[in-house]
């Protein structure tokens, strides 16, 4: 199977790119450094040809609101417009757990945006939405910080290994389409100020970690529960301190 991952040399994507590999599959990881650029379009029609599955796995270079909604709109529509041309049978997109709950949040509403053109598309389909990964602790508490303090919401989440939603991407891909989503998760809820806390602190970091249920995650306002999975959830088994001690 031919499997074009889009932005497969980032984070999430080269994982893919791996595990579809040592799975038997011809993984390609097309991003503009390989000529592949699905905001632009440039290298689409080449890079889908023969494809049987495209994975979506691309991030925006900018998350001023304007910017973010733009990248995410413009890349899948040139994405989805080629595929159908090309006959691709399966798209694969991941986004974020909780992104529709979250409208007044520019990321979140950005991708919340891209799930419903994907949803709409008429191209098979399946959306893998992801909680926040271990990976992301420090860039939690740096997009955070004002004057050294770090003020953060109380409201829970329950992040979880890159490399366990990687796989779900990757399974995802040589399934047959959802036409629907999928969340995957971590093995726990936590509030946000005390994971970042612990997170920090574990790495040796000492900035002052400030609950407060009124502080935005970027940009947004959160509910209790707008950041957590719901029922039916695949959750990691892996916990945060496992993590550590295998990275």
């Amino acid at each position: 199977m031919k499997i074009v991952v889009i932005g497969g040399t980032g984070l999430i994507g080269s994982k893919v790119v791996t595990l579809l590999t040592a799975g038997g599959h011809e993984a390609v990881a097309a991003s503009p450094r390989s000529g592949v650029d699905a905001y632009s379009g440039k290298g689409l029609a080449e890079a889908l040809t023969g494809a049987d599955v495209v994975v979506d796995v691309t991030n925006a270079p900018s998350y001023e609101p304007g910017a973010v909604l733009d990248f995410f709109t413009t890349s899948t529509t040139h994405l989805l417009d080629a595929e159908k041309t090309a006959g691709v049978g399966h798209h694969v997109v991941l986004s974020i757990v909780g992104a529709e709950r979250l409208p007044e949040g520019g990321y979140q509403h950005a991708k919340a945006e891209q799930e419903r053109l994907v949803a709409r598309s008429g191209v098979p389909y399946s959306i893998v939405k992801a909680t926040q990964f271990y990976e992301f602790v420090q860039g939690i508490a740096d997009g955070a910080e004002v004057d050294g303090v770090v003020r953060l919401p109380t409201q829970l989440f329950q992040p979880l290994p890159a490399d366990d939603a990687a796989a779900a991407v990757a399974r995802t891909a040589v399934g047959p389409p959802l036409n629907g989503v999928l969340e995957v998760g971590g093995p726990v809820a936590v509030p946000m100020d005390e994971f970042i806390r612990a997170g920090l602190k574990a790495m040796g970091d000492d900035r002052v970690v400030i609950g407060d249920p009124t502080a935005p995650y970027f940009g947004a306002l959160l509910e209790k529960r707008s950041l957590v999975p719901g029922e039916g959830a695949e959750l990691s088994s892996v916990t945060y301190d496992e993590w550590r001690a295998r990275s």
